[in-house]
């Protein structure tokens, strides 16, 4: 399997757990929905746009935009729900997008906004974390109404 498949494979194997993985750690009529898509930058006549699309084949470089719908269907309102999501192997949190307000470069034991993270590297010296070492991002929504519908969504970069 060469490098491109297995990432696109872990993307769609990951799209599908998400949702499954985070409903089930939720006693609570909170729905989850994620999916993954390939964010390309289309020029049609002079203008350029961003175009979301199936991440049918990726290559190193390319932006996918992983999102988590979330809707509570129950008849209370849910608190302190967190939405956590890890990051395959083969991609990197995209360093120029807005960065989520909890990751982990861990693994998901430790966490924390990423300009207050380190990492240490193979010689054992400690430095700062950087977009490329996060393994995990999450969400804490503090307040999910019976009814009420949003999302999350994060950046990443193919490696």
């Amino acid at each position: 399997m060469a490098i491109h498949d297995a990432v696109r494979a872990a993307l769609l194997f990951l799209a599908a757990s998400l949702a499954s993985t985070a409903s089930a750690e939720a006693a609570q009529p909170l729905e989850l929905h994620s999916d993954v898509k390939v964010d390309k930058i289309i020029v049609a006549e002079g203008q350029s746009k961003h175009v979301l699309s199936e991440p049918d084949v990726v290559v190193p470089g390319d932006r996918l935009v992983f999102r988590t719908a979330y809707s509570n269907t129950g008849t209370q309102e849910v608190t302190d729900f967190v939405v956590t999501n890890p990051l395959p192997a083969g991609v990197a949190l995209d360093p120029s997008a807005t960065v989520p307000a909890e990751v982990s470069v861990d693994g998901g034991q430790t966490w924390g906004h990423l300009a207050a993270l380190f990492v240490t590297d193979a010689a054992g010296a400690k430095r700062p974390a950087q977009a490329s070492d996060v393994t995990h991002v999450r969400w804490v929504l503090k307040s999910v109404k019976a009814g009420e519908k949003g999302e999350v969504t994060f950046n990443a970069i193919v490696r």
